[in-house]
């Protein structure tokens, strides 16, 4: 039983009578605003994500933000915007446990206004712009209830200056084929080695799984997004990732790959507090790191050399132009 809450201005909206008619199953419930379910107090993130609620709700007030420094290619003023928050897969790592209350989905169904803003900060920059999706939700995972790719593919398409990143750990990839692909629709995935995955990645798809979709969209036409981010710090490091990058060599050509991200785990010390205090007994959120500036990471000579090493890796894959690092200033 699916339970959802629905804005009341919304409960007549096209889109939320379509949203609503997926499940067979679900309880409708009104409320004035989402923040009523979203943040209330005394919430459990932990036990929520066992089976979360979905809320449609407006989205009000700005919908494009700057990204933070270094998220994206210097090549591009880069924005994200967040039409939905909370992701389905359950990363042990993942920051949105450390920035929510609530596991609960929150999807802002007035796309409409998202194209709009979109266009109005086209029209004020002079650099190309990049557009990420998949910064607070993976918008991916979550499309077969979202019909995002439906609306957003085709405006993106007819806006072709900017360029949408859809970065997602899915395999689910089949909306995407029902579109011809364009230059500015980046299928960006996020990977990690399989063993790291199977460890820390729940509900997250194999990585052969994952693989075998994007050379499905590449082949269709897609330009592909490597995003080696987080890298993960282990004693077989050069292995796992030789493996890794070796495993994505047999499934993508070179001239298939739009780019590289880099950047190493981290948090900032706030949220990685509030991580520990849900996973005490964590291995991989305990060992190896350590603070500085508010940012708990690996020490800057370890980041260093685990991008050194991941960038001689990829050598044979694809060019230094197209790899770079996303890391915090």
């Amino acid at each position: 039983m699916q339970l959802i809450y629905v804005e009341k201005n919304l409960i007549e909206h096209p889109r939320v009578k379509t949203i609503i008619n997926r499940f067979k199953h679900k309880t409708v419930i009104e409320c004035d605003h989402y923040n009523e379910v979203f943040n209330r107090k005394q919430q459990s993130f932990r036990q929520q994500k066992n089976n979360p609620a979905l809320i449609l709700a407006e989205k009000k007030g700005r919908k494009v933000l700057p990204t933070p420094e270094n998220f994206g290619p210097s090549t591009h003023r880069n924005f994200y915007f967040s039409h939905l928050l909370n992701c389905p897969f359950d990363c042990r790592y993942c920051f949105l446990q450390g920035l929510y209350s609530s596991a609960h989905y929150v999807l802002f169904v007035n796309y409409e206004d998202f194209f709009t803003e979109i266009e109005q900060t086209l029209l004020t920059e002079k650099k190309p712009c990049m557009f990420f999706s998949g910064y607070d939700a993976d918008s991916m995972a979550y499309d077969p209830i979202s019909g995002f790719i439906d609306a957003f593919v085709p405006f993106f398409q007819s806006h072709p200056t900017a360029t949408l990143e859809l970065r997602t750990k899915s395999a689910n990839l089949k909306a995407l084929l029902r579109h011809t692909a364009s230059d500015n629709i980046i299928v960006a995935a996020s990977l990690t080695p399989e063993p790291i995955s199977s460890a820390v990645e729940h509900k997250v798809p194999s990585l052969i799984k994952r693989l075998r979709a994007l050379q499905q969209a590449a082949e269709h036409g897609y330009p592909i997004g490597l995003r080696l981010d987080p890298l993960i710090d282990g004693d077989n490091f050069t292995q796992l990732y030789s493996t890794l990058i070796n495993t994505i060599s047999t499934h993508l050509q070179p001239q298939q790959i739009h780019s590289v991200s880099l950047g190493p785990l981290r948090f900032p010390k706030k949220m990685h507090s509030k991580i520990i205090k849900m996973h005490p007994q964590d291995t991989l959120l305990n060992q190896r790191l350590q603070q500085k500036d508010g940012i708990i990471s690996y020490s800057d000579q370890r980041q260093i050399t685990m991008e050194c090493i991941t960038r001689d890796l990829l050598s044979n894959l694809t060019t230094s132009d197209k790899i770079f690092s996303c890391v915090h200033t």
